[in-house]
């Protein structure tokens, strides 16, 4: 097994030796670095909306955020803030804290708070139908990061647009990753949560997508993200000493379960770089950049560009408040290994594209 391949240059020693030896393998290896290379590269060009609506004075909007431990969550919220204070809009931030309770709660505020708009940040939407159904009858739009596999709009629960990556190429980069990374012959855990539909999604596409290669899933692990700082620890040790040297690479469907994996895995002897190598599929969180810079028990995170898509979610909300369409962005990944954790925003431990989408959006907004 190999550490931190970005390029399929890198891999033509082991692909010749797989030849060579007549490895069926090969052309499949060969074939999934080179779809997880298209998004490791850097992402230099704006591909967004040029025109839309103006910025409408003095808009007010919630931001029911699903729990604010979670580093794609705080992202997503923290580019919504800093987009929204460029237009002088007013943001109002409910933390669900992570449960059912707290956000059903955090929903009946923002209502009882009669905002411009609600932004749905990271929960599913289904969860909270009786209250979104409230705000459509009150002419209150919505609009969602994460709150489907969805992308755009969603309109059998009333949201104008979602916004995402598209879950399905995260969760197949982050797949064929580990695949390439063990050669062919990886032994795959899954950690996913049943409370969220894309999380089910994402994780299913990942076991397929393996299985399909002839890689082998020794388990499907569903955890609930947040309580992974209680469950992680100890699930870790037992998983351990369940399938031992079989357990080659780790595939989650958020960063943070792998949050709370590193002291386990270092008390069983098992190397920051070693195996079982962990691969996030989302969303690229400030503790992963930080494992991954420092090889300490996680190897890739496919992230996600939070901070614009907190412009994103300004933007679309703008589009709704002014009646218009949604814009048709599909924001991009990036596949972040130790090879190109140094561009994009990888120095500030975040996937930020360095491809002008602030000046794009405040052109936009600015009418001009």
């Amino acid at each position: 097994m190999k550490n931190s391949r970005l390029t399929i240059a890198a891999m033509t020693g082991a692909l010749a030796c797989a030849v060579a030896a007549g490895n069926v393998r090969a052309d499949a290896m060969s074939d999934a670095m080179e779809f997880v290379n298209k998004y490791a590269m850097k992402v230099e060009t704006w591909d967004g909306p040029t025109t839309g609506p103006k910025a409408l004075a003095d808009q007010t909007i919630v931001v029911l955020a699903g729990d604010l431990k979670n580093g794609g969550i705080l992202g997503a919220t923290n580019g919504i803030e800093e987009a929204a204070e460029q237009i002088g809009w007013t943001v109002r931030v409910l933390d669900g804290a992570g449960s059912i309770s707290g956000r059903t709660s955090a929903m009946g505020q923002a209502l009882a708070l009669k905002p411009d708009g609600i932004i749905i940040n990271g929960f599913d939407s289904k969860e909270q139908e009786q209250g979104m159904k409230a705000a459509a009858e009150a002419g209150i739009p919505l609009v969602s990061w994460h709150a489907g596999a969805a992308i755009g709009p969603m309109d059998d629960v009333g949201i104008f647009a979602n916004v995402t990556t598209d879950p399905m190429l995260v969760s197949e980069s982050a797949a064929k990753w580990a695949f390439a990374d063990a050669d062919g012959e990886p032994g795959v855990i899954i950690f996913t949560d049943s409370t969220y539909q894309i999380a089910i999604d994402k994780a299913d596409k990942m076991k397929d997508v393996i299985e399909e290669l002839g890689g082998t899933v020794l388990e499907y692990v569903d955890t609930p993200i947040a309580e992974t700082s209680q469950r992680m620890p100890q699930l870790t040790t037992s998983l351990l000493q369940r399938h031992g040297a079989k357990w080659t690479h780790s595939l989650a469907i958020n960063d943070l379960y792998f949050d709370f994996m590193g002291p386990s895995l270092a008390a069983a002897g098992i190397k920051g770089d070693g195996a079982p190598v962990n691969v996030s599929a989302g969303d690229g969180s400030e503790s992963a950049y930080q494992r991954i810079r420092s090889a300490q028990y996680q190897q890739v995170t496919v992230a996600e560009p939070l901070n614009l898509q907190g412009w994103q979610l300004v933007d679309e909300m703008n589009r709704a408040l002014a009646g218009e369409a949604w814009s048709g962005y599909v924001s991009p990944l990036h596949v972040v290994t130790t090879d190109n954790i140094e561009f994009d925003g990888g120095p500030r431990n975040t996937f930020d594209p360095d491809n002008g989408y602030k000046d794009a959006y405040l052109k936009i907004w600015s009418g001009s």
